[in-house]
């Protein structure tokens, strides 16, 4: 296997593994620990989420060099250039938008002060869980796209044999 296929593959599933792992797990687990209240988890939830925003955006800088820099950069489809670019605009649209709106509103709650009913959460849940199936199909499209790149040049273009 070439190696930007090998760290393209790795930094599309570990992404998907970090989003499953905090985003639907830790996210609402932390608040059923004993003796995490509501402020603590909260505090610990603007931690959380802000590393993971910044490994996002390493993964995206990974990518990326692959995509423009690697061994098979023609091997980019039209179908999965669009779910890339769907998945960059979820997550500019999280960084610049949901995570600030959060992160303020989670302030104003750890300060003890009262808070409007939000859809806030609901968004960024919608968000995550887009950005999760656009990256498994990311990963299986261009999982296919590197198989048949391999069937090309183990089968010749002239033999009557033909790959999918």
């Amino acid at each position: 296997m070439k190696w930007s296929r090998l760290i393209i593959m790795m930094s599309i599933y570990m992404w998907i593994g970090f989003t499953c792992a905090i985003s639907f797990m830790e996210a609402w687990l932390k608040f059923r620990a004993p003796g995490v209240s509501l402020p603590v988890g909260l505090g610990i939830g603007r931690l959380v989420f802000s590393a993971l925003n910044k490994v996002e955006w390493g993964f995206v800088i990974v990518l990326t060099a692959c995509f423009l820099f690697g061994e098979d950069r023609g091997l980019l489809t039209r179908m999965n250039l669009v779910l890339y670019i769907v998945i960059l605009l979820l997550l500019a649209l999280e960084t610049f938008w949901l995570l600030p709106r959060l992160d303020a509103l989670a302030a104003v709650v750890i300060s003890g002060e009262p808070v409007a009913p939000s859809r806030l959460h609901i968004y960024f849940v919608a968000a995550e869980l887009l950005k999760t199936l656009a990256l498994l199909f990311l990963g299986a499209g261009l999982f296919r796209a590197f198989h048949l790149a391999d069937l090309k040049t183990v089968i010749p273009v002239s033999s009557p044999i033909k790959p999918d």
